[in-house]
């Protein structure tokens, strides 16, 4: 097809990335703070808004967090299992109030594509909220990864959306009353190795469908010394997350 997306990013790394992230999960006792923020934070919005879905849809690995928040009145949550806008699915048109989208968006093939579909499953006046790791994130892990190899950079971490490139999309997407905003969050590293699990446990690694060869045990040692020589006073690295948001909702006539 002539107008198909680009593939950069394969469907079946995602699909491995979610079930090693799954393992790791149940091997281990920490708590997948990116999710719980995430989760939190449009809980808040959901509150202030005062809006009380009776169907929701969660879409990405992480979404689950959504059914332990106060929605209030809980609503009946699809249960067809973890959706992805990659895959093709069966799921109707205007089936749902609210979509619920965490930690996807930012690695869909298509993005102006996937953000059609979430308008088009809701209902009537219903809400669409989407968060996702933004392209001002990891900046430190960045320049340690490019320092592990200077002499021939490669592709290590996937490209990240810009906020800026949001406000027009979901317009394109036929969102209604579209807002974007994004905001930092600061996480404060002892180790290289630390950042490099919890990206891994919350499912954040690279996924790019023409990935590098993984780094060497030599590059690699570099990363992490290049990565500890930006820490604080403290001996911590602090590195940064931008967590962007997306909400909209579908016209009150369904278009």
């Amino acid at each position: 097809m002539a107008n198909a997306p680009p593939i950069i990013f394969s469907n079946r790394r995602k699909a491995v990335r979610r079930k090693r992230a799954e393992i790791m999960g149940r091997r281990s006792a920490a708590d997948p703070f990116l999710f719980a923020h995430i989760s939190a934070d449009i809980e808040d919005r959901l509150a202030f808004i005062r809006f009380e879905p009776e169907t929701v849809l969660l879409d990405g690995f992480g979404s689950e967090q959504m059914r332990g928040v106060d929605w209030r009145q809980m609503p009946a949550f699809d249960s067809t299992g973890l959706h992805d806008f990659d895959v093709p699915s069966n799921l109707l048109s205007a089936s749902f109030d609210c979509v619920a989208s965490i930690n996807s968006l930012g690695t869909v093939n298509d993005l102006p594509g996937a953000l059609i579909q979430m308008r088009e499953l809701l209902k009537p006046g219903g809400l669409a909220i989407a968060s996702f790791v933004g392209g001002a994130s990891l900046a430190k892990l960045r320049r340690a990864m490019f320092e592990a190899e200077p002499e021939r950079p490669a592709a290590r971490m996937h490209p990240l959306i810009d906020p800026r490139s949001c406000p027009g999309l979901l317009q394109r997407a036929g969102w209604t009353n579209p807002v974007v905003d994004s905001h930092m969050l600061t996480v404060r590293y002892s180790t290289f190795d630390r950042l490099v699990q919890d990206l891994r446990e919350q499912a954040l690694g690279n996924v790019l469908a023409s990935p590098a060869p993984p780094l060497g045990r030599t590059a690699f040692q570099r990363a992490r010394e290049a990565f500890m020589a930006m820490a604080d006073d403290d001996g911590k690295v602090s590195e940064t997350f931008e967590i962007i948001t997306l909400t909209g909702r579908r016209s009150p006539a369904g278009t």
